[in-house]
């Protein structure tokens, strides 16, 4: 009966769907974006296929050959100097492994709790976009105003008998349940 629960409890969770919408919202304000994009692309495409054109190809080569004979001879100084600077302490290695996998640990954990984060946020982002594509957002503001503001009186109940005065009580409207409710299923027989 637990599977039962838990099957249902994971199928009736709309945040995996808001997070899918919230995705396809931020994915349409980026691609937005691409026109200007590639019209600044298309407007500096012929300057630099000119300088292209312009460059000597000897030149390149040279300046290519030089940088990698440069970046040989560093590399080649640096692993010198890290083989003459590495201390065999195996010791010392022991305790340098052990922190650095007890590093690992704190960093996965707090990439973990940043991705649910991140998850969440992207959800409540995807909610609210189907909340808008389904005109909810203008129900819910004009359910917050009837709660400030109260709901207007109707003109039977201002032209009360002067003799006859009742208690004014005035009631905060019953909040509207969501549609989005959760549905639940008959158990399989």
């Amino acid at each position: 009966m637990a599977i039962t629960d838990d099957l249902r409890k994971t199928f009736s969770d709309p945040t995996p769907l808001y997070f899918a919408a919230g995705t396809a919202d931020l994915a349409l304000q980026q691609a937005k974006k691409v026109p200007a994009l590639v019209e600044q692309l298309r407007a500096e495409a012929p300057a630099r296929i000119e300088a292209v054109r312009n460059t000597d190809p000897k030149a390149v080569q040279e300046k290519a050959a030089a940088r990698a004979k440069e970046a040989q001879e560093t590399l080649q100084t640096k692993v010198n100097e890290f083989i003459g600077a590495l201390d065999v302490d195996l010791k010392k290695l022991g305790e340098q492994a052990q922190d650095f996998a007890l590093r690992g640990v704190g960093v996965a954990a707090e990439y973990a709790v940043k991705a649910r984060e991140t998850y969440e946020k992207v959800a409540e982002h995807g909610e609210q976009a189907v909340k808008t594509w389904r005109g909810e957002a203008a129900e819910e503001i004009e359910d917050l105003a009837i709660a400030v503001e109260g709901k207007p009186e109707p003109a039977e109940a201002q032209a009360e008998p002067a003799g006859e005065t009742k208690p004014a009580a005035k009631k905060a409207p019953a909040p509207r349940k969501s549609t989005t409710a959760k549905k639940t299923t008959p158990p399989a027989k």
